[in-house]
C-alpha cells in the first residue's frame, strides 16, 4: 500500500477539505466580468394570475397540437440520426412567413437570408460570438431587454449603456453622438422595446445604422421579438442594401410557443454564413424543427390570437389611465405603468398586487411596473387589483 492514497490517508483528507471549502460561487475561478452578476429570470410563483413574463396566455389550438404530434411522430422514427444540421426546410418556411406577413416593400427572402436557433437569445449569443467578444464592445439603449447586456458579458463583450430620454424614447441626435463617441462593434435597438413597450421609428433606426457605419462600421441588431403586436410594420425593408443590419425574431410571443424555444434572424447572406462559424453542430433538434414547422402551418389561426391581445392591450392602457396611472405607449403585448414614488416605490406596489393574487413584473425601472396582456378574465383581475392599490395609496396619502 506504500505510495498509495487511501480514504483514510492524510492526502485524501486534505483533498476532501479543499473540496469542501468550495461552497460559494465566489470561491470558483469565475471570469471577472461575471462576478457579482445574477442569472436572468422572472419570479416563478404559484398564483392565480401570472402576467409577468410576456407569454401569450392562449394555449395552442387543438388542431395544431395534433399536427405537432404528427410531425414529431414522423421524425421520432429517425432520432437515431442527427437532425438536419442547417434546418433548411424550417428556414425556408420562416422566410416565407416573413415575406407573407411583412410590409409590401420588404425584400425577397430565402434560406440564405434566414437563420434559426434555440430562442432569440441563442441568436443574439451567436451574433455576439461572431461580431463581439474580448476587446470589442456592444451598445444598447437602456432600459431595454436585459439579456442583451448579459449575453454581451457572457461572450466577453464590453457593454456600453446608451442614452434614452425621460419618456423612454431614443433621441436620434443623442444616439448618434453616443455611437460616435464609443464606436461600438455592435449596436442593439429593441422595437417594440422591452420593458417599456414603445416602438422605435424607422427614421431613428436609420440614423443609428448610418452613424454606426460611419464609426466603425458596426453591426446593428434590431430586436423585433414583439413586432407582431405593433401598430406599425416590421423593419424588414431596411435590410435591402444594408449588410450590417440584422433583424432578430422569436416564436415565443406571437406564436404562443414560449416552451418551444425557437428564434430566428433575417439578414444579408454573409451574416448567416458568419453565425454558422460559431453555431454548435446539430444545435436544433429534429423535434424542435418539426414542432416549429407545424406551428408555421397554422400562422393564420395564431395571428388571430394576436389581434385579440392587441385589443386587450389597448383596453389595459385605457383603463389604467382612467384609474389614474401613467402609462407608456405600448406596441407590445405588455404595458408599463406607474408611477410609484411613495414608500417602497415600485417594489412595494408589486408586492401589493401580488397579495391580491396577480403577479406582474418589477423590472427595476424606478417607479414603474410591467404587466403582460392576459385573457380578458386575467386582465379584469389585474385591473381590480390596481384599482384597490390606487384607493389604498390615496387613503394613505
Amino acid at each position: 500500500m506504500t505510495g498509495t492514497d487511501t480514504p483514510g490517508s492524510a492526502s485524501a483528507s486534505r483533498a476532501g477539505t479543499d473540496t469542501a471549502r468550495v461552497t460559494r460561487l465566489d470561491d470558483l475561478p469565475v471570469r471577472d466580468e461575471l462576478r457579482g452578476q445574477s442569472p436572468y429570470g422572472a419570479p416563478q410563483l404559484d398564483v392565480p394570475v401570472r402576467l409577468n413574463t410576456n407569454e401569450n396566455p392562449y394555449p395552442l389550438p387543438e388542431p395544431l397540437v395534433e399536427r405537432i404530434a404528427e410531425r414529431v411522430r414522423e421524425v421520432a422514427r429517425d432520432l437515431n440520426r442527427y437532425p438536419d444540421r442547417d434546418a433548411v426546410e424550417l428556414r425556408a418556411a420562416l422566410a416565407e412567413y416573413l415575406v407573407r406577413t411583412g410590409p409590401a416593400d420588404a425584400p425577397e427572402l430565402g434560406v440564405a437570408q434566414v437563420w434559426a436557433a434555440n430562442g432569440s437569445n441563442e441568436v443574439i449569443q451567436q451574433l455576439l460570438q461572431v461580431f463581439g467578444g474580448p476587446g470589442r464592445t456592444a451598445l444598447g439603449f437602456e432600459p431595454s431587454y436585459s439579456m442583451h447586456s448579459l449575453i454581451a458579458r457572457g461572450t466577453g463583450t464590453a457593454w456600453i449603456c446608451g442614452p434614452r430620454s425621460a419618456d423612454f424614447t431614443i433621441d436620434p441626435d443623442a444616439a448618434v453622438r453616443a455611437i460616435a463617441e464609443h464606436r461600438p462593434d455592435v449596436v442593439f435597438v429593441t422595437t417594440p422595446n422591452n420593458p417599456t413597450g414603445n416602438a422605435v421609428p424607422m427614421e431613428t433606426v436609420l440614423a443609428i445604422h448610418d452613424a454606426a457605419q460611419r464609426a466603425k462600421p458596426s453591426m446593428v441588431i434590431v430586436d423585433e421579438a414583439y413586432i407582431e403586436f405593433s401598430h406599425g410594420a416590421s423593419l424588414l425593408p431596411l435590410l435591402a442594401g444594408r449588410p450590417h443590419l440584422v433583424l432578430s425574431r422569436t416564436m415565443s410571443k406571437a406564436f404562443g410557443a414560449a416552451g418551444l424555444r425557437l428564434g430566428y434572424l433575417a439578414a444579408d447572406p454573409a451574416v448567416v454564413d458568419a453565425v454558422q462559424l460559431v453555431r454548435l453542430p446539430y444545435h436544433l433538434s429534429s423535434v424542435t424543427q418539426a414542432t416549429a414547422l407545424a406551428a408555421l402551418e397554422h400562422t393564420d389561426t395564431l395571428l388571430k390570437y394576436v389581434e385579440r391581445l392587441k385589443d386587450e392591450r389597448d383596453r389595459l392602457v385605457a383603463e389604467l389611465r382612467t384609474i389614474g396611472y401613467e402609462v407608456t405607449e405600448s406596441d407590445a403585448n405588455f404595458v408599463q405603468f406607474g408611477r410609484f414614488d411613495g414608500p417602497g416605490g415600485a417594489h412595494a406596489a408589486w408586492r401589493s398586487i401580488l397579495d391580491r393574487g396577480v403577479l406582474v413584473r418589477d423590472n427595476g425601472v424606478p417607479g414603474w411596473l410591467r404587466v403582460s396582456t392576459g385573457t380578458p378574465e386575467e386582465n379584469d383581475a389585474f385591473l381590480d387589483a390596481v384599482r384597490d392599490l390606487k384607493k389604498e395609496q390615496e387613503q394613505g396619502g
